[in-house]
């Protein structure tokens, strides 16, 4: 009897931070979601700092199940940091499934493996064709007789906790993306979702999930790269525990804002979301069902070009990459015969981290003037960056660089588009994409508004007046004239 009582302390003992913890995260949500069951909130997570406590809070107060979604996870701090964070949920009995694309990947395989070898972790990689298990002659065989498999990639970024809270939008997990890169970050946007919506979030992830696509990370590494024994997975796990505790990787202010952050910050998330209808959009596994040709579009794809369509008075854009495709030129054209105002604001040649992308966007630059379409070069060194990044005083003197990363599309003011999907051939026909879009006066102008500060003369150049080419290295714009002369345009 004393036995079955001690056991029955035990059980209740373990399933009562279980209830506090599913109520941290479940009644915040459920007390606006119960008055509007059937709207989703949307609260718009613009600076880094935000973004990445919104995340590390979510996973430590998840309690059945967290589902990643993303293109790049680096092995930085933040990539580690991340990894970390969701093994100690792993250990506390949370479900953890992963699934990242196979073109970046920069995980050890070891890592990889041991983490995969825990009973609460599933790891799968997207399209294998590149890194994991590949060896160079591997690899090349794939770029030369699949090229289109090749560079079709999964470049959706998604994160859902317990299936009723998820973030999306354009950030992956390295440091450059939470302004915790110390020479280089970038401007980038997501939202936090609570509602109805989710659900159709968590659909895709099952689509992708399932699809023959995405496989699991030790099917792809040879016997030999797979084995390991529990106690060398333990040692990593230990590695991995003591990398986030030490200061120099992870700030303790930053670790007391996670703890505290119930009461500091995430319920003040919760409590300034606009309920609202939204629309969740993902393309299918594989993107089109192409098999040779670059071209084929997506539904991201369809639902964008019938946005833009719909607009009578603005179009304002913000993408990291500008690259047009005969389709999408021919769009702007008729909207702008229809005396649409479009205002797009993207990086300049000194700010930019793709040069391809930036030849194939330099070379139709003036076309697009010419055409009427305002276009604002977001500078190196912004105006604002004191503004969005905490850190900034104690970088000042490293001077880091910034540029855009945000995918967002406004039409007329009221209606706003968050996603993954960068304004260029490589999003419309080859990568799948994901993002959510919404009709909503308030949240839309919001968005703007964020946009238009970025265009202010302080942060960005207006290409009607100047350009900022020639503040970029010597280097750089000579590498950027020999690409202009590559065909690149269809991949870029």
């Amino acid at each position: 009897m004393k036995n079955k009582i001690f056991y029955l302390f035990i059980l209740i003992f373990l399933y009562i931070p279980l209830l506090q913890a599913e109520s941290k995260l479940l009644q915040l949500v459920d007390e606006y979601s119960k008055q509007s069951p059937d709207l989703t909130g949307v609260y718009v997570l613009d600076k880094g700092k935000d973004a990445l406590l919104a995340r590390a809070w979510l996973v430590d107060n998840a309690v059945k199940s967290i589902d990643v979604q993303y293109f790049i996870w680096s092995s930085d701090k933040i990539g580690v940091l991340a990894a970390e964070a969701l093994l100690r949920a792993a250990d506390r009995g949370v479900k953890v499934r992963v699934i990242v694309d196979d073109l970046l990947v920069d995980a050890s395989n070891k890592s990889m493996v041991a983490l995969a070898l825990h009973p609460n972790v599933n790891i799968r990689i997207y399209n294998s064709t590149s890194s994991v298990g590949k060896s160079i002659v591997t690899r090349l065989f794939h770029l030369v007789t699949n090229f289109r498999g090749f560079n079709q990639r999964m470049h959706n970024k998604v994160f859902i906790t317990d299936n009723s809270v998820a973030i999306t939008g354009g950030r992956n997990m390295a440091d450059e993306y939470f302004d915790y890169d110390d020479e280089y970050n970038f401007r980038d946007r997501d939202v936090l979702l609570a509602g109805p919506v989710i659900n159709l979030m968590q659909k895709s992830f099952e689509d992708y999930w399932d699809d023959e696509l995405t496989i699991d990370v030790e099917k792809l590494l040879s016997s030999t790269e797979r084995w390991m024994t529990p106690v060398q997975a333990k040692k990593i796990y230990k590695q991995l525990h003591d990398y986030a505790s030490s200061p120099e990787n992870f700030e303790f202010e930053i670790k007391q804002r996670i703890t505290n952050l119930l009461e500091e910050r995430f319920s003040i998330l919760i409590d300034k979301m606009v309920w609202t209808n939204v629309h969740f959009v993902s393309d299918e596994p594989g993107k089109n069902t192409n098999t040779f040709s670059l071209g084929g579009g997506g539904t991201t794809t369809h639902v964008l070009a019938n946005l833009l369509r719909d607009a009578r008075e603005t179009v304002t854009i913000q993408s990291p990459y500008l690259v047009m495709s005969p389709q999408a030129t021919q769009l702007f054209q008729e909207l702008l015969d229809r005396g649409v105002k479009i205002r797009i604001n993207t990086n300049s040649l000194p700010a930019s981290d793709n040069l391809a992308a930036s030849s194939g966007y330099i070379r139709q630059r003036q076309e697009l003037i010419d055409m009427g379409v305002d276009i604002y070069e977001f500078k190196p060194y912004p105006a604002l960056a004191k503004q969005i990044m905490q850190r900034y005083k104690r970088l000042k003197d490293k001077n880091p660089v910034f540029a855009i990363h945000a995918k967002t599309l406004v039409v007329d003011s009221e209606t706003v588009f968050i996603g993954t999907y960068n304004l260029d051939p490589r999003s419309q026909n080859l990568n799948t994409e994901t993002g959510v879009y919404l009709y909503n006066k308030e949240l839309a102008r919001q968005v703007e508004m964020s946009i238009e500060t970025d265009m202010l003369s302080g942060n960005s150049w207006f290409t009607k007046d100047e350009n900022g080419d020639e503040k970029a290295a010597m280097l750089k714009r000579v590498k950027n004239i020999i690409l202009q002369i590559i065909p690149l345009t269809p991949i870029l």
